[in-house]
């Protein structure tokens, strides 16, 4: 289906006449003929624009009761169902009200685009997400609705709408705006004129950077005249950081570059506010179309380096940060640049009203914060030190051993305490402690001696020294291990997805990994020929959701929605979030093979780590079921080749062999129509034999087709049990009458036989293989018809001493349309369908079919079947 079209009327503050120009616009538009529609017009209560509004066909409000209020939404549901060639929809920044479909009014839009609808829309400058922090600074007010700038850059038509500034405060006054009670308050916060007229220029600015980014992109020779630019912004929790993603963002659309966002490291330790911005921070920078990577390490300018050079990153931003360590004055932009001089690297400073010692963009240091039972585990080491250290003293014991002891106390506290805190009470304490216990004069914290200061300061410090590397090494332990588990998590996927070859069990496969890394519920929803297939639930064993909870709410409706707009949603999305599940696409390149949905019962977001690998795993996936199903076309399509190339050899093989009976029928019949008085009565019967053979020859031949088109399309087979004496006798009444030129013999088996079989499809089956031995034996050969029992299986082989079958033929002689052409006699007419049709009528009768030499010479060919047992009833 075609996209709709999007026109945005732009301004730089509300007033300048947005709506009154779309609906201006509209009405030209209907003059045309076209189809227009009103969806959503914001009410201003200005005479001059209801006036506009009449005439237009108007759709009904959603009411939608939130807290006890009723309030009037845009109906998407109705616009979708009505279908017109143009709707206007006022106010693209606007939040939707909790209950509705989507969270935000550019996703509803977004739909109807997607559904062929153009629509008409406005917006102000403020709302801009790119330009949110920079209107922020001009304005001092914070803007909370805002839209994605990829709605904006992606729209086909943007009309700015200007009026000077002198002329917008002059409707303010005149309560054309606002009413007059809040026109004071409005000049008193935006309606300044230096503000509007520093809007203004954002906003002229902004439009012809969109209208220049149109002309190129309509432009006919489409290769960028920049160089390929690619700009790289980290990301971290900190609350300046989504001042340096807007900069970041604005370099990108400047540079028409790509753009990256980096977050690296974990906030394991970090407190619920720190996980809460670092995800927004996240949300953010995909909002402005960044694609977002993760990385986990200690050494954080390191893993910046070597992520620029393998992603050919030209542009880093970073915010402005502290000193990377205590003992080094080179910062981290430092240490980049030494690794890295080609890259270039834009400094942010920080926002106003952060502190300068904020860790900045790229590295946040754990907040001090306290432990009981780590403090008691540190009091209770000290303890035990210090009552060792007693024992060695009243030993008598070298004090240097009473220093160890104290190292080694604040090493282990180190090893079972969380935090850097911990370890630094733990060495301070040490050197308090063994100044009171064990330095004259005893129980004080004087000294007598001047070596003790020295002693004091080198225990302090190895103890700080020796439990920060044990943090250290602690840290990189943990990381080392969620990095193996995702490695691990990667390559069993990897794994799996190897070993099964259908689209179910990459599915299923694909499901398990999911279950083993987030311990959910998962459902998942296969697509067919773009449509939904029914849902496969997946529990845990540690579930207790019931499944009508999760038939609470139309989880399959928001599946749908997922399949059809290729975009996540349900629950901790901005769309259809009154879901239970999170429901996330599985797909190709070009098409979803599957939508599938995890459940959230806490309705908190993922943890990065868990959505990297959630990504990486249905990235495989996608993969995995593209190759699939790119198999079995394939195999379809060889299949269809295969059948044509059967069909074609089939008609070939028929116009050949078909032309010498017919041609020998015509022939001898136009004979006997003469009625010549030259034709005695011998002659007469031996025209008429041969057209006889001519015509069993070509009913034996519909025959077999008929009996090949009735097994390919896969008919029932009528299974009755019978005596096979009987069947054979019946074969023999229709074999080829060229069997009196042979010597033929029967040999039944004493007992009687009998096996479950499809008597029409038997008897084929034996005349095939007694004409086949007729057809390739000389004349005078014997051939044989044996049946025996053995085992439980029924036999029945023919044989002839004819000049047998080459190792060569046998292994071909079932194959359809094969003949062998150095075997003589009547060959020429053969199709090769006989044996071919005899294979495939034994294995449906779940038989087995063979050939093998018979001795001294000739072949038998022979098959057998499940013996049924024969029941004979005593009649009184």
């Amino acid at each position: 289906m075609k996209k709709g079209k999007l026109k945005i009327y732009f301004g730089y503050a509300a007033g300048v006449g947005k709506t009154f120009a779309m609906l201006e616009g509209a009405r030209e538009v209907q003059k045309s003929g076209i189809d227009v529609v009103s969806g959503y017009i914001e009410p201003h209560n200005r005479p001059e624009t209801s006036k506009l509004i009449e005439g237009l066909e108007t759709l009904p409000l959603k009411k939608i009761n939130y807290k006890g209020i009723q309030l009037k939404e845009f109906n998407l549901e109705e616009a979708l169902i009505r279908r017109p060639q143009v709707i206007l929809v006022d106010e693209l920044a606007h939040t939707n009200c909790h209950g509705s479909r989507n969270k935000k009014r550019f996703q509803d839009i977004e739909e109807l685009l997607k559904a062929g609808i153009d629509v008409f829309t406005t917006i102000n400058i403020q709302h801009l997400e790119g330009l949110n922090d920079v209107i922020e600074k001009i304005t001092g007010i914070i803007v909370n609705e805002k839209i994605p700038d990829y709605i904006f850059e992606e729209a086909d038509q943007i009309e700015l709408i200007d009026i000077e500034p002198v002329d917008l405060l002059e409707r303010l006054d005149k309560g054309k705006i606002y009413q007059l009670n809040k026109v004071n308050q409005a000049k008193e916060n935006f309606f300044t004129l230096e503000k509007l007229i520093a809007l203004r220029e954002i906003a002229l600015r902004k439009t012809a950077d969109q209208v220049n980014k149109s002309a190129i992109r309509k432009a006919q020779n489409k290769k960028s005249i920049y160089a390929k630019e690619h700009v790289l912004v980290c990301v971290s929790a900190s609350p300046s950081a989504s001042h340096v993603i807007h900069a970041a963002a604005r370099l990108a659309v400047a540079f028409k570059a790509e753009f990256t966002a980096l977050y690296i490291g974990d906030l394991e330790n970090s407190s619920k506010e720190e996980k809460d911005r670092l995800r927004q921070n996240l949300r953010l920078a995909e909002q402005l179309g960044a694609k977002l990577s993760v990385l986990y390490g200690d050494n954080v300018s390191k893993q910046i380096v070597e992520y620029a050079k393998i992603s050919q990153i030209s542009k880093l931003v970073i915010g402005k940060s502290v000193q990377s360590s205590f003992w080094s004055r080179e910062n981290i932009v430092d240490l980049i640049s030494q690794e890295a001089p080609e890259l270039d690297i834009y400094v942010i400073p920080n926002a106003r009203g952060q502190q300068k010692n904020t860790s900045g963009t790229l590295y946040n240091f754990k907040k001090i914060r306290f432990s009981l039972s780590d403090l008691l585990k540190t009091i209770l080491m000290l303890a035990l030190v210090t009552s060792c250290g007693l024992a060695f003293k009243y030993w008598n014991f070298n004090v240097a051993n009473i220093i160890m002891l104290y190292i080694l106390g604040v090493q282990i506290n180190a090893i079972f305490t969380k935090g850097r805190i911990f370890s630094l009470i733990s060495s301070v304490l040490s050197v308090l402690c063994f100044n009171y216990f064990f330095t004259k004069p005893y129980y004080t914290f004087v000294a007598f001696s001047s070596n003790y200061p020295i002693t004091f300061l080198i225990m302090l410090a190895a103890g700080l020294i020796t439990s920060t590397l044990i943090k250290r090494i602690q840290e990189q332990v943990r990381v080392s291990a969620e990095k193996s588990y995702r490695t691990e998590v990667l390559l069993q996927t990897n794994k799996d997805l190897a070993q099964v070859d259908s689209v179910v069990e990459i599915l299923e496969a694909t499901v398990q990994q999911l279950k083993k890394l987030l311990d959910r519920d998962i459902v998942i929803y296969p697509i067919k020929d773009k449509v939904l297939g029914d849902e496969l639930y997946f529990s845990t064993e540690s579930s207790k959701y019931n499944l009508e909870k999760y038939q609470n709410f139309n989880e399959r409706g928001v599946a749908e929605w997922v399949m059809h707009n290729n975009k996540r949603a349900g629950a901790t999305t901005n769309t259809l979030s009154a879901a239970n599940y999170l429901y996330l696409s599985i797909r190709g390149k070009n098409q979803s093979f599957a939508v599938i949905g995890i459940l959230m019962k806490d309705k908190n977001e993922l943890e990065t780590f868990e959505k990297s690998i959630i990504l990486a795993i249905l990235g495989e996936a996608g993969l995995a079921l593209e190759k699939e199903i790119l198999r079995e076309v394939q195999q379809k399509n060889e299949i269809q080749i295969e059948q044509e190339q059967l069909r074609v050899n089939l008609l070939r093989a028929i116009s050949h062999d078909l032309r010498t009976p017919l041609t020998s029928i015509s022939g001898h019949a136009k004979l006997l129509m003469k009625n010549d008085s030259t034709i005695n009565k011998l002659q007469i019967q031996e025209l008429s034999a041969y057209i006889y053979d001519d015509s069993m020859w070509l009913i034996n031949l519909v025959e077999n087709l008929l009996s090949i088109t009735r097994l390919d399309e896969k008919i029932e087979l009528k299974l009755e049990a019978n005596i096979i004496d009987e069947v054979v006798e019946e074969a023999l009444k229709h074999v080829d009458r060229h069997l009196e030129q042979h010597e033929f013999s029967l040999n039944l088996a004493d007992e009687l036989l009998m096996a479950k079989m499809d008597v029409a499809l038997m008897i084929q089956v034996i005349v095939n293989l007694i004409n086949n031995a007729v057809k390739y034996t000389p004349i005078n050969s014997k051939i044989e018809l044996q049946t025996k029992k053995i085992n439980d299986e029924l036999v029945l082989e023919v044989s002839d001493n004819g000049p047998g079958i080459s190792d060569k033929a046998k292994e071909k002689i079932f194959d359809l349309f094969y003949t062998d052409e150095n075997r003589q006699v009547d060959s020429k007419r053969g199709l090769g369908l006989g044996l071919s049709l005899c294979k495939s009528i034994i294995l449906a009768h779940e038989g087995q079919i063979y050939v093998k030499d018979n001795q001294p010479n000739g072949a038998i060919i022979g098959f057998k079947l499940p013996l049924e047992e024969v029941l004979i009833s005593d009649e009184q």
